[in-house]
């Protein structure tokens, strides 16, 4: 397609922390960001909810996950069985918090299902409730019913901003946009001008709801920086609009309720301490105390003793502001303390410097104490603001430690910046795979460790991409201005969506994770509730890249319904496209029938009809070749297929001679059936992915492979060859290699699990390739099967790890004929 454009996600997080031998910094370690994702539902907590047998009675339970403005609960007295799980709508559904029919004088009532085990009901609601968290009324409740606390400070939220390099005075910013938290804000009265725009995390302790700075006896000014382009008769009359405006734009307060709170400082007028200019936090440097405002606020300014200064780097702060210590603190830590500018030669001494300036250094009790215990350390990677430029978040690296500050190293900056001084409690950095989790673009290292540009399959058409805030912000509208529709005529409420796991599952999707699948997804929001369903196959394919590309929206395809990004993870690629789901319930059966059939699976695979005994298509009966004809010839016209993505099965079926050269895509799939999965697929049925041999051919085929390697030992017990008959290894001598020990197995690797084999890798030097075996469900047999060539090519190797691999591979296969194969 001429208007296609093909695409890789740029970088991934779990390669190249592979590829460097590094560690991501602990999520634990990010306080702020724990604060922002403890808002909101969250699995775990608890509710009452209506009983749908009793309308008019209610019983607790528990939120198992969440999805958008859907849960999925789990009445409790169910345990861990997960049969009886449903999901609801928090916009339709009766939900209330805990304590919530005690209140109302509502019935408590054990459901019909778990009567026989709760006997009492009473001593059961004392048991499960005792230090139960309950889910936030006012999210339940209200205007705010359904709504993520923290989406509540949308674009064009009103907050306060104290401004703090010239004074204390505050005035209102617009919020532009919200990534997880951290705000792009614009001063009120700019415009469309983003010359000022700065980005403050929300709890920020210089951030307000409006109202703060009048309650607490600040003035609202607009800051030095921005007055003179307006009259002040302007800026009164911007003024007296927000007032007038000020309840549509305001942020709910209980949102800053973990806001750090001030302490009272103890700091003098002239005062010398050492500081780090936030700015340009890159050198530690001689400061003084200018100015005292309150017990809570004081002035510094960085020392400059040249006569011609320039604009002086003066900032307020308060007794817990980071990048402010005692005098000597840099020499206790073995730290360069860098002179001020027009200081006397390089030798800096403070106390002769104290001396010339008459100043006394601020005593050590002014500063709060300073921990190690934050669980970084050297070496470690997060992703970090550029404070040279906010709008970018790097990759960053820590180079050292020092107490409560970090030393970081950022990476892919688009102008490089020195080594950042950064507080462990700073809300400017954020544990590994925020940027994503956020939709924000991380700024991938220069180095291409990670990625090599291939051109893969994700096709996104240019004329229907909607960007995920436009999707955010019309799911938002929608749930606003369309709710009163969804109650009474049920136009967007997707009914239930049912996995029929009997009926085929065709060459894309493995029918031992389709019977793992929650029963149903629903009912609720159309587009919310397709997502959801459409993710869950996804995850559920040999190869999710695969089937994303079939679901993708083709360029000439008429717009019908709503576009969703979705995503796909695959050999530790990422991948997305752009899918249109529907969005009223009148058309989703169509929908999931043609879905179906894009998958080329039985049409009532998934869908909202259930399937009890047998299929109405009769599938069962049916092999791949009838499928294949059922559905009629593909049309073979995208671009970009993955990299060692199935063929058409029309291909596989006309080339025959061709399988046992491609059987090096199976090995990679190979995957023990789930005994606890129901399977009533005949035997003629695919498991495998489209294109793959029947699994009828699997075991003889492996049989042979062992017969013909045994052989081979024979000729050559000592010399190990990683090529078979038909893949010669790009050396052009054989590879050999010498056995370093013997290897004594204590079960057959016929037998192993994915969990076995991946438990081997770890005991040797290949520990860090035992990522890829689990990803890529590569049990016993699989391994015995593998060779260099396969291993390079399916597993993407460079040629060392992979004879380093093989080499342990061969002494599996050598203590696998030695022990267990007469």
């Amino acid at each position: 397609d001429a208007g296609s454009s093909v695409e890789e996600m740029e970088f991934n997080w779990d390669e190249y922390l592979e590829d460097t031998g590094a560690t991501a910094a602990p999520h634990g370690s990010f306080k702020h960001v724990d604060t922002s994702l403890q808002n909101g539902f969250a699995p775990g907590m608890k509710l009452e909810v209506a009983v749908k047998s009793d309308q008019n009675t209610y019983w607790v339970a528990t939120i198992i996950t969440t999805c958008g403005q859907l849960l999925l609960l789990r009445y409790d007295g169910y345990g861990e069985d997960r049969k009886a799980d449903f999901w609801c709508d928090i916009l339709t559904a009766d939900l209330h918090p805990i304590g919530w029919c005690e209140q109302n004088k509502k019935i408590l009532k054990v459901p019909e299902g778990i009567k026989d085990k709760i006997p009492d009901q009473e001593e059961f609601l004392q048991q499960v409730l005792k230090g139960a968290c309950s889910a936030p009324a006012n999210l339940l409740e209200g205007l705010h019913r359904g709504k993520n606390p923290l989406d509540l400070i949308a674009p064009g939220s009103r907050l306060e901003l104290q401004n703090i390099r010239d004074s204390l005075e505050a005035w209102v910013v617009n919020v532009v946009d919200n990534v997880g938290g951290r705000l792009k804000l614009r001063y009120e009265g700019l415009g469309d001008s983003d010359k000022f725009d700065q980005w403050i995390f929300y709890l920020d302790p210089f951030l307000h709801q409006v109202g703060w700075a009048t309650q607490h006896g600040y003035s609202l000014q607009p800051p030095l920086a921005i007055r003179s382009l307006k009259s002040e008769a302007d800026w009164q009359e911007i003024l007296k609009k927000v007032k007038e405006e000020e309840e549509e734009s305001s942020v709910p307060t209980d949102l800053f309720k973990d806001k750090p709170v001030i302490g009272v400082h103890s700091f003098s007028e002239g005062m010398k301490l050492e500081a780090v200019d936030p700015m340009a936090p890159f050198v530690i440097s001689p400061a003084t105390v200018i100015k005292v405002y309150n017990e809570k606020y004081f002035m510094i300014e960085i020392d400059d003793l040249r006569p011609e200064r320039t604009p002086s780097q003066s900032y307020i702060c308060h007794v817990n502001s980071a990048g402010i210590f005692p005098v000597q603190w840099s020499l206790k830590n073995g730290l360069h303390l860098s002179p001020p500018p027009g200081y006397p030669g390089q030798d800096f001494d403070w106390a002769d410097y104290l001396k010339q300036c008459g100043a006394e250094a601020a005593p050590q009790t002014c500063f709060p104490l300073l921990t190690s215990d934050h669980g970084f350390k050297e070496n470690m990677k997060l992703e970090a603001v550029n404070p040279v430029d906010p709008e970018e978040v790097c990759i960053a690296t820590v180079t050292k430690l020092k107490e409560s500050y970090l030393w970081l190293q950022l990476e892919g900056s688009k102008k490089p910046v020195p080594d950042c001084i950064v507080s462990v409690e700073s809300m400017n950095i954020f544990p590994v795979g925020w940027c994503e989790t956020n939709g924000y673009q991380l700024r991938p290292p220069r180095k291409a460790i990670v990625n090599k540009q291939k051109k893969i399959a994700v096709v996104q058409p240019e004329k229907q991409i909607l960007s995920s805030r436009t999707v955010h912000d019309g799911l938002k509208n929608q749930e606003l201005n369309s709710s009163d529709s969804v109650v009474i005529n049920g136009k967007y409420c997707c009914p239930k969506i049912y996995f029929n796991h009997r009926c085929f599952s065709g060459p894309y999707l493995n029918k031992g994770r389709i019977a793992e699948l929650p029963q149903s997804v629903g009912p609720g929001n159309c587009v919310l509730v397709l997502k959801e369903v459409l993710t869950l196959l996804i995850n559920a394919a040999y190869k999710p890249s695969r089937v994303l590309r079939e679901l993708q929206l083709d360029e000439e395809a008429a717009w019908h319904g709503h576009g969703e990004t979705l995503k796909a993870k695959y050999k530790g690629k990422s991948y997305r496209a752009t899918v249109e789901v529907v969005r009223t319930a009148d058309r989703v059966a169509d929908f999931c029938r043609k879905t179906c059939i894009k998958l080329e699976c039985c049409p009532n695979l998934f869908g909202p009809q259930m399937v009890l005994d047998k299929c109405s298509e009769n599938c069962s009966v049916l092999t791949k070749t009838k499928y294949t004809h059922y559905y009629g010839k593909r049309k073979n016209k995208r671009i970009g297929r993955p990299p060692g993505g199935h063929s058409n099965l029309e291909v596989a079926m006309k080339k025959p001679n061709k399988r046992r050269k491609r059987r090096k895509h199976f090995f990679v799939h190979k995957k023990k059936r789930s005994s606890a999965s129901v399977d009533n697929t005949p035997a003629g049925s695919p498991q495998g992915s489209g294109g793959e041999e029947e699994d009828d051919q699997d075991e003889s085929e492996l049989s042979h492979s062992l017969a013909q390697d045994r052989d081979k030992r024979k000729r050559k017990l000592r010399t190990f060859s990683f090529s078979d008959d038909e893949n010669k290894p790009p050396s052009p001598k054989d590879i050999k290699i010498e056995v370093a020990e013997k290897l004594q197995l204590d079960s057959n690797p016929l037998e192993w699990s994915v969990a076995d084999v991946v438990r081997f890798l770890k005991s040797t030097d290949c520990a860090p390739l035992a990522r890829i075996f689990l990803d890529q469900e590569i049990d016993g047999q699989a391994l015995l099967l593998l060779t260099l060539p396969t291993v390079q090519e399916c597993l993407d190797l460079k040629l060392g790890p992979a004879i380093k691999l093989c080499h342990h591979i061969e002494r599996v296969k050598l203590a696998f004929y030695q022990q267990f194969a007469n």
